[in-house]
């Protein structure tokens, strides 16, 4: 069973992780992921820009941001006059809906990652889509830890980037990973962001328990 390219640990809301962060980084391969919606910033999860920023000063991590609401909405609607992603991440995730992406909303992310000098990645339900120029998350669960019925088969050698989400975290990634039963040389990520929560707080210690169970 091939294991994922990284882990994307998504949620990070607070800078007293940060070194905490950096530890398990030295050791696993991580991507940490930052919630992104200017509409949230009073919720848990989606930190103010001053935390944002603060954050994605440690520029010796690995970020992406997942750009959500009428901001998400707004790349695909006109990506060269966007507001930009927050400087410090090197992919960018646009959640602008739940249906998933058509043509020229994939053309539109594309063209946004490629004047950020970013990778993106847009959301898909099903089988991975063939497109390339975007990365592809297969998410049925939109945050909320919900398991899909079924894993599609990793994207073939040389297609576009695909990345699994959907109640992931310390008690099933094995069984998920079996499960997706990914082929030797299969290149892909895992994503997840309620698994790795306790009491609705950003939790390391999960984290670093779905990182012993994948990589040892």
């Amino acid at each position: 069973m091939q294991p994922p390219v990284f882990i994307a640990f998504t949620g990070v809301d607070r800078p007293d992780l940060l070194p905490g962060m950096r530890r398990l980084s030295a050791r696993y391969p991580i991507e940490w992921g930052v919630l992104v919606d200017p509409e949230q910033e009073d919720k848990a999860l989606f930190p103010a820009a001053p935390v944002r920023e603060a954050l994605l000063q440690a520029r010796d991590l690995r970020w992406a941001a997942h750009i959500c609401g009428a901001a998400a909405r707004a790349i695909v609607a006109d990506p060269l006059n966007a507001p930009l992603a927050p400087a410090g991440v090197q992919r960018a995730q646009i959640n602008h809906g739940f249906a998933g992406s058509d043509a020229v909303q994939i053309a539109a992310a594309r063209d946004y990652g490629r004047r950020l000098g970013v990778r993106t990645v847009l959301q898909c339900q099903g089988d991975f889509p063939g497109e390339p120029g975007v990365d592809w998350l297969f998410d049925v669960s939109f945050g909320t830890g919900v398991r899909p019925q079924r894993w599609p088969a990793p994207p073939s050698p040389g297609g576009p980037f695909g990345g699994y989400s959907g109640g992931i975290g310390p008690d099933t990634v094995t069984e998920i990973l079996t499960r997706i039963a990914a082929p030797q040389g299969a290149l892909y990520w895992i994503d997840m962001e309620s698994g790795v929560r306790t009491d609705d707080a950003f939790d390391l210690a999960k984290c670093e328990a779905v990182c012993r169970a994948v990589y040892g």
